[in-house]
Order: structure tokens, then C-alpha cells, then sequence
């Protein structure tokens, strides 16, 4: 391979011809024919492996302050070209090809890495990669996802990662990179805050329309970032770590739901104020407005999300043949997706979306009889209905907008008087409802079609008032007491002299002490009791045996202790053996 040559050049021109000098500009050198330090600067020519077409290739590349520093990055090259087998044409090829695309944009030699990483997987040069260009590789590999999530990642690119990180070269984005992007988004965040409570009109009208970035959209963000991060960590890898996966956001755990009871209601008809974002009917308000809408077109559809707790989109996606009638079933399988001014039916959210719903008799009766509506409203429009199959249409037979459900829902809640909730909500009602009636978490988890039990329990079943009361007496009468106790005190609890007089001071001096025993317990030297039970079980032991008692309807029995694994052992009269 031929080894190259360093020279030294200038820009200097011809003063007739006006053509640069170059390397024959006599002020290079001094008189004595060595080169002069402060004219000119250091330049290498390299001859590369000719082209496809066997067309020689000649690199050049200069501005190097020394001799030296010109001869260094000449033996780089050489290091560069020999990583490919020299009998390996093609190889050698895309080394060179890589060499003279580097030094027409004016950039820096790649690294060997990078052209190894090159040869072994055939990708194109990746050292000026930029983050931008990756996100929408990436996001144009995704054709096997739904259309709402695809969307979904396109937007976060478009409109938060794209301006921030875009720009940046991928295998030089760093965590904290990423952490000002999302400082810049809370700075947004502020400045809207700040707009629309402010008294200037003009603020105010400058972020219209605008929406706070809230945790939960936030962490969305970083996911999409970091599912893209995450392809480009894989063979081929392009990047060694994911920079996504160590910034810390605040949580994006859904709001609490809360139950609108009568102190919240009171509250929110002074102030307006509503306490949480989630808010949920007690079974009464639900009643309530349930009768208010009857005669509305859409009630059966707001029956039914009432009742059974499916999604908007599954309900307006229901179609009368996933209706059996005689098992009193809904198999949800489809549902009506809104993107943009797209509407368009898809499959259920997730897998354990699609589902079979249990009927109600009741709910039942509601469907037959807007069947009938729907049936007398096909003959009268004739062909003009559009036979879509579903059971929740328009008024020409087509899908439903799900916008338009949940603004029309909006709009009879304020008719009705009733404290405001989503129409979303009525899902969280409908899992309240069921917790209310008794019904196992599990089965309230596949009703709503959740994937895990926990986050059933977790976010989307609120405790009405009256059940925690109805939890809270049952809980005090487990507890067998004594008749002789005094009633709010325990063992151990002063007991005034009520016949004492006098000041009170001499009151202070008639109360005694009183110990009283269990029965079978006896006193010892010290005075104190001892209890009958095998073991002390402290605090969480007593707690586990109330929730025995109430989930299991273990009686409290007349022994029991902590067994080796720490685990409350029953004995005696117990059914179940042994509880924790």
C-alpha cells in the first residue's frame, strides 16, 4: 500500500495570473532552505484503493500547524485501512469511501470502532448519526403497532424530542442532555401557569390552547426515548448505554379516585372545587342520573359503561353480533379509535381487553329495547342508513365520534344538577360498584379488562362511605369484650372515685390504679397479668387475625401464637389452620 507524503502549502496567489502558489510559494522557506515556522501550513496526500470502477482515489486533507501533527493523522489512515482484509476488495472500498465523505464535510477521521462496526454489519458510517435522524428511523420501523400508539410516538418526537435532542449526535447524547429537556418542558410548564393566572389578556391569549405537560405525559416522553434508545443499543449496536434510563422524573401514578360524598359535594357547590381528578358517584348519584337521561338517545350506551365498566371506545365499538342475548354475554373485540378527524374501528387495547362481558338482566332489557328504536329508525331511513352492525350509531347508522360521547355525557351531568365527573369515570363507578355488591377483585379485573389484579385494586375501585362504616363495625364486633369493662377503656385505665369531694387535689388522690384480669389469666409477684396466649403477637399479628375473621370468617379462636416462619398460627376451634 503506498505510504503517502506529508507537504507543506499556503494560499497565497500569482500576482499576474491570480493562481494560487500552493507548495511553490518561496516564502515557505527562509534563505536557508529550511521551513518557515510562522508561513504556510502541513498537509498530507494519501493514494486510496480505487473505486468500483477501478478509478484511483487520491485523499488529501491539511491545516495541521507541524510536520508532526500532519504525519500523525497520515499513520491513523493507515491504521484505518488496514482493519478490512487487504485481499478484500469490497471492504477496503467502503473504508476509503468513508475516508473521502469524512473530509469533504469537513469532519474528524472515524474512529476504528466505528469502521469496524461498519464492515461487520454493512450499516452506513454512524460517528455523524445525530439523534434526530435515528428517531425517525426508528419510528419508521414500527409498522406492527395500533395506529393510536404509533401516533402517539410520533408526536412525543415531533414535538419534544425532535427540538431538544434532535441535533445531537447519537453516540455523544448523554443523561444530561435528556434532563434539560425535560427541565426546559417544566419551564414551559411554569410559564403557562403563570400566563393564565396572570391579569394581562395578552398573556393569557399567548398560551390559549396550550396544555401542562404533566407527569404522566412526561414519562411517556422518556419511554418513547427510551424504547428508540434501546434499538439502537442492539446489534448493531450504534450506542453502548441508553442515557433515557437514568433520568429521574416525578411519578406518573394516576390520581387518587375519590368518592363524592355529601361533605365534597357541599364543598364543591361554595367553592367549585373539585378534589381530585378522579372523581366517582356514590351508587345514589349514579341512580340519579341514570333516571335524569333516560329518554336521551344515548342512555343505553351510558347504562352500560355505568353497569359494566367498558371503555368509551369499546362500548361505541360493541356490535349486536358480539351480543348474546340468551347467556347474557358482550364480547368486547372491537373499538372505535378517533385520530385526528380519522374515525375507525381497532382492536381492544391490550389482549386482555378483549374480553366476554357479563349482562345484568336489567341492562339487557335496556339493549332490547333500543334495538327496537334502531330497527324502526332503519325502516324509516331506508338505504339512506349506513348498516354498520354496531349497537351504538349515529343518527344515519354510522360510528359514533367518542369525542362526541364524552361531551354530550359532560353536558347532561350539568343538567342534571350532579357533581362533575368524567365520563371515563363511570368505569372507576362501575368497579365501586361492583366492590360495593361484594364481588371478588378478580372478577372486577376482567370485567374492566386490566392485565394485572394489582392495578384493579390500585387505581380504579374507591371505597364508598357507608361500606368503610358498615368495614368498621364489622371489624369492632369481631372483638369478644368483657360486659364488666368500663366502655372506652382498657385494662389499665384510671378509674376516678366518683364519690370523692373536696377540691381537686383530693380528687387527683382518690384515682387508683385498676388492673383487671382476662378470664384464665392470673396475676404474678409483679403484678402484672398473665395472658393466657401462647405467644404475644403484637400489632400486625392482631390485624391479621381481624382480616382472617372478616375475609376468611375465621372465628377469633381461644389460643393462638406466631409459628417459626413468623407466620399467626391458630389453634384450637380454628377453621383454615393457619392464616397470615
Amino acid at each position: 500500500m503506498n505510504k503517502g507524503s506529508t507537504y507543506k502549502r499556503c494560499g497565497c496567489q500569482d500576482p499576474a495570473s491570480g493562481k494560487k502558489l500552493g507548495a511553490s510559494c518561496p516564502k515557505l522557506r527562509r534563505s536557508d532552505g529550511a521551513w518557515h515556522p510562522n508561513h504556510g501550513a502541513w498537509h498530507y496526500r494519501l493514494e486510496l484503493p480505487g473505486d468500483e470502477h477501478g478509478k484511483r482515489q487520491m485523499l488529501r486533507r491539511g491545516s495541521f500547524g507541524s510536520q508532526d501533527d500532519a504525519q500523525d493523522e497520515l499513520n491513523q489512515v493507515h491504521s484505518l485501512l488496514a482493519i478490512p482484509d487487504q485481499d478484500d476488495a469490497d471492504a477496503l472500498r467502503q473504508v476509503a469511501a468513508v475516508l473521502q465523505d469524512v473530509t469533504k464535510r469537513g469532519e474528524k477521521l472515524p474512529t476504528q470502532e466505528s469502521i469496524r462496526r461498519q464492515l461487520q454489519t454493512g450499516d452506513p458510517y454512524t460517528d455523524r448519526l445525530t439523534t434526530g435522524t435515528w428517531l425517525t428511523q426508528w419510528l419508521a420501523t414500527k409498522r406492527k403497532i395500533k395506529k393510536s400508539t404509533w401516533r402517539g410516538y410520533a408526536s412525543h418526537i415531533r414535538l419534544y424530542l425532535e427540538p431538544s435532542l434532535g441535533g445531537i449526535r447519537l453516540d455523544r447524547l448523554n443523561v444530561g442532555h435528556v434532563q434539560e429537556m425535560f427541565d426546559a418542558i417544566d419551564e414551559r410548564n411554569d410559564f403557562i401557569q403563570k400566563c393564565r393566572h396572570s391579569g394581562n389578556r395578552e398573556l393569557r391569549t399567548l398560551v390559549k390552547g396550550e396544555r401542562i405537560t404533566g407527569p404522566a405525559t412526561k414519562q411517556r416522553i422518556r419511554a418513547t426515548l427510551r424504547a428508540a434508545l434501546n434499538a439502537a443499543c442492539r446489534p448493531p449496536a450504534k450506542i453502548t448505554y441508553n442515557p433515557a434510563m437514568y433520568v429521574e422524573l416525578p411519578s406518573g401514578k394516576p390520581p387518587k379516585a375519590l368518592v363524592w360524598t355529601e361533605e365534597r359535594v357541599e364543598r364543591w357547590r361554595t367553592t367549585g372545587e373539585t378534589p381530585s381528578a378522579v372523581m366517582v358517584w356514590t351508587p345514589e348519584q349514579t341512580g340519579e342520573f341514570l333516571d335524569h337521561i333516560e329518554d336521551d338517545p344515548l342512555y343505553p350506551l351510558y347504562h352500560l359503561i355505568a353497569y359494566r365498566g367498558p371503555r368509551r371506545g369499546e362500548a361505541c365499538g360493541a356490535h349486536w353480533s358480539d351480543l348474546n342475548r340468551k347467556a347474557r354475554t358482550l364480547r368486547v373485540a372491537w373499538q372505535v379509535v378517533k385520530l385526528g378527524t380519522e374515525i375507525f374501528l381497532d382492536t381492544p387495547k391490550s389482549d386482555a381487553g378483549a374480553r366476554l362481558l357479563a349482562l345484568d338482566e336489567n341492562t339487557c332489557e335496556v339493549l332490547d329495547a333500543h334495538r327496537e328504536r334502531q330497527r324502526e329508525r332503519q325502516l324509516e331511513l331506508g338505504e339512506i342508513w349506513q348498516d354498520s352492525g354496531l349497537i351504538f350509531t349515529g343518527e344515519l347508522g354510522a360510528p359514533l365520534n367518542p369525542n362526541h360521547v364524552s361531551n354530550h355525557f359532560q353536558d347532561l351531568v350539568a343538567q342534571a344538577g350532579l357533581p362533575p365527573i368524567r365520563l371515563h369515570d363511570l368505569r372507576h363507578g362501575a368497579a365501586t360498584l361492583a366492590l360495593v355488591a361484594g364481588v371478588d377483585m378478580k372478577v372486577v379485573q376482567e370485567m374492566l379488562g386490566h392485565a394485572t389484579y394489582a392495578f384493579t385494586a390500585d387505581t380504579y375501585t374507591s371505597v364508598p362511605p357507608q361500606l368503610a362504616a358498615d368495614a368498621a363495625e364489622s371489624a369492632a364486633k369481631v372483638v369478644p369484650r368483657s360486659s364488666s369493662r368500663t366502655p372506652g377503656h382498657t385494662s389499665g385505665t384510671p378509674e376516678i372515685n366518683k364519690e370523692a369531694t373536696g377540691d381537686d387535689a383530693a380528687k387527683k388522690s382518690q384515682v387508683r390504679w385498676v388492673k383487671k384480669r382476662a378470664p384464665g389469666a392470673t396475676r404474678t409477684h409483679t403484678g402484672r397479668i398473665l395472658s393466657p396466649l401462647p405467644l404475644p403477637i403484637g400489632l400486625r399479628g392482631l390485624a391479621n387475625t381481624l382480616y382472617a375473621t372478616l375475609v376468611w370468617g375465621v372465628r377469633v379462636p381461644r389460643s393462638f401464637g406466631v409459628g417459626g416462619s413468623g407466620r399467626l398460627v391458630f389453634r384450637d376451634d380454628c377453621r383454615g389452620g393457619v392464616g397470615q
